[in-house]
């Protein structure tokens, strides 16, 4: 999960350095709208999508690399794991970097049901009227002016003639709906806590809604009455995240040297054009994603046009030969060894065999994963004084009758490779990996990280 956080980190702030060097200062701001919102959403949804034509332009590692697995985890080993991962629910560490994520969501919730709760208590204890659809609350010895949906606050101290623009001003923020853009960044403010990107994200939001309304206001009146206006009084505002105030000191000059500024020409409109190089990268990114191959992957690797050939050369030969191979026992029938890219069926694990092939894959990931994490002694450390995080890096095979043999470890600790060998030949008896038709085995790869706490 971590990883997917970084990467959605790492996206955002790649969308908003390009608003903020190419479009901030054009005047398609309906535009900008929709980047700004579209922008943050993408960054969540392409980490997720993997299209497998970009994943083949890479080569294929030819040992399956199983997701990892984590044991007591901690904020610093999920940064380079691949899902799905497993947490033990013995973990001896209180503060992971899950309960940290939960507490801050808690916290930012609370935050925001206080911010409402005042903005209706306001709304219940303040002088309402209904003007045009619009509901006015009156706030006392007050010169605030801000908006949230369909209400209005204005306070009794705005000076009168000022009035009617402050109005029409709040009545383009409603009927735009801007309050339904700042509450979804409020969402994500919650979700995101730790994240100071989503915060700028919305403060830009805030800035191009005074924009907008601004530009339609200056249509109705004379653009230096409204300038007066803006500068007249200072205002000030109840800080809440998710209101649109009408005079706030920061962006009045902002909104100034906008309402001068000239009108973009329609060719700077291929500006948004960058948004389909930038979204075809990140897909080709999250597509190819994975972990580097560890050492013990990298020596028993062999060259795809090898293994097909020798495949295909064994496969392909007379049926009548084989059979006389089998009948004068003169030869022992060769131990095929397919790797997992070119294998037609996977082996699949005890409890997996009513399932499509592909969930079969997923299927018999998280069982080997659970497996891990359930028979793993993970007090060994605390028993030999050994502390800190701990990466085990294992390969072994399932034969052609389904076992599993040649187990290999390799950690900075003798005691840890041990205990991974022994966990991995606990593994129950599986279907066998077939190709045409012929049971072969399949070479896999398997990290297991934990941490061991004082």
């Amino acid at each position: 999960m971590l990883h997917y956080i970084l990467q959605t980190i790492a996206f955002q702030l790649f969308f908003l350095m390009v608003y903020d060097l190419f479009l901030k200062r054009e005047t398609f701001f309906n535009w900008n709208r929709f980047y700004l919102l579209f922008t943050p959403i993408a960054s969540f949804v392409l980490p997720l999508i993997k299209i497998e034509a970009f994943r083949n332009v890479l080569p294929q590692n030819y040992i399956v690399q199983l997701p990892a697995v984590i044991l007591n985890p901690d904020a610093l080993t999920v940064q380079t794991q691949l899902l799905p991962t497993v947490y033990l629910k013995n973990s001896s560490s209180f503060w992971s970097w899950e309960f940290i994520l939960y507490v801050g969501i808690s916290v930012s919730i609370f935050i925001f049901l206080v911010k409402m709760f005042k903005l209706f208590r306001t709304i219940n204890i303040s002088e309402k009227n209904t003007v045009n659809g619009l509901t006015i609350i009156t706030l006392k010895n007050s010169s605030a002016a801000f908006s949230f949906f369909n209400y209005v606050f204005l306070g009794d101290a705005i000076n009168p003639e000022n009035y009617q623009t402050i109005l029409a001003h709040e009545c383009v923020h409603k009927s735009q709906k801007h309050s339904a853009d700042l509450l979804f960044f409020e969402l994500l403010r919650i979700v995101f806590w730790f994240n100071p990107l989503v915060y700028m994200f919305q403060n830009r939001m805030v800035t191009l809604h005074e924009y907008i309304a601004d530009a339609l206001v200056v249509k109705q009146q004379d653009k230096v009455t409204y300038y007066q206006n803006l500068l007249s009084q200072v205002f000030d505002v109840n800080h809440i995240s998710f209101i649109n105030p009408f005079f706030k000191q920061s962006l009045i000059k902002k909104r100034i040297i906008m309402l001068t500024k000239s009108k973009s020409k329609q060719i700077h409109l291929v500006k948004y054009a960058l948004l389909v190089p930038m979204i075809f990268a990140m897909l080709l990114y999250t597509s190819c994603d994975k972990e580097a191959d560890n050492s013990e992957s990298t020596e028993i690797q062999t060259s795809k046009d090898k293994i097909q050939e020798k495949i295909d050369k064994i496969m392909e030969e007379n049926p009548n030969v084989k059979i006389k191979i089998i009948e004068e026992d003169s030869l022992i029938d060769e131990d095929i060894e397919v790797p997992y890219s070119v294998v037609e069926q996977v082996p699949i694990f005890p409890g997996c065999e009513d399932l499509p092939a592909e969930e079969q894959k997923k299927c018999f990931s998280n069982k080997v994963s659970q497996f891990v994490g359930k028979h793993f002694n993970t007090d060994l450390g605390k028993e030999q004084d050994i502390k800190g995080m701990q990466r085990i890096n294992t390969i072994f095979k399932i034969d052609k009758n389904g076992n599993v043999l040649d187990v290999k470890a390799r950690a900075d600790h003798e005691i840890f490779q041990e205990e991974a060998i022994r966990v991995l030949n606990l593994l129950p008896k599986m279907q066998p990996g077939k190709q045409k038709g012929k049971e072969v085995t399949v070479p896999y790869s398997l990290p297991i990280v934990f941490q061991v706490h004082e």
